[in-house]
């Protein structure tokens, strides 16, 4: 007849097999010795790439860290994100897009927005006293032809050495996933607007 494990044998399992486990992370750690600075590509059909840098946003700034934001679609300033980020020191918020492609409607107008755009991102890009600079959305100007992608990925790699990078957007072309040192794709399982329901404050906006 098959005994059921007692408890002294289960907690002794789960030690020996937590023990192993710490073993491998510090054995991780120990090997990651490079100290410099990361370029992060968050893409993919799900919500919450744009939520996720600015998470990082948070997190530098707690750090005492500078931080810059370039934000390449959105033409809105009244988001939450920026309304609570910009009360505080440390932080430079550019909004450089006139909306949606399909909004405009105008693709000479949209492409002197995104080079308009590009000239500030170079700018904190040379700037080594940013520590993290967020290129929110800037997938649709490499996807769409907007910005001459070798330029971009060029000014990308030749930033201050200690200084951090976070690309948004869907879509992230092949060179610069290659270039990058961290991508996240994030999926889309399930959206609340496809049932109709509405952008909503602190959740979307």
């Amino acid at each position: 007849m098959k005994t059921e494990p007692q408890k002294g044998d289960i907690t002794q399992r789960h030690n020996a097999r937590m023990a192993r486990k710490k073993a491998v992370i510090d054995a991780g750690i120990a090997r990651a010795t490079i100290d410099r600075g990361l370029l992060l590509v968050l893409t993919g059909n799900g919500k919450g790439k744009s939520s996720s840098a600015f998470g990082m946003v948070a997190r530098s700034m707690g750090h005492g860290m500078k931080v810059g934001v370039a934000q390449f679609i959105k033409s809105r300033t009244d988001t939450g994100e920026e309304a609570f980020f910009c009360r505080h020191p440390g932080i430079e918020w550019h909004v450089l897009g006139d909306g949606f492609t399909w909004e405009t409607q105008n693709r000479e107008s949209d492409i002197a927005t995104a080079q308009r755009g590009w000239q500030v991102a170079q700018r904190m890009l040379s700037d080594p006293s940013i520590n993290l600079v967020v290129l929110d959305e800037l997938t649709y100007m490499l996807k769409y032809g907007y910005l001459e992608q070798d330029a971009v990925l060029h000014d990308i790699a030749n930033r201050p050495p200690m200084q951090h990078v976070v690309v948004t957007g869907r879509g992230a072309p092949p060179a610069l996933i290659e270039l990058a040192d961290t991508v996240s794709e994030i999926a889309d399982e399930k959206h609340a607007y496809r049932a109709g329901v509405k952008a909503q404050k602190g959740v979307d906006l």
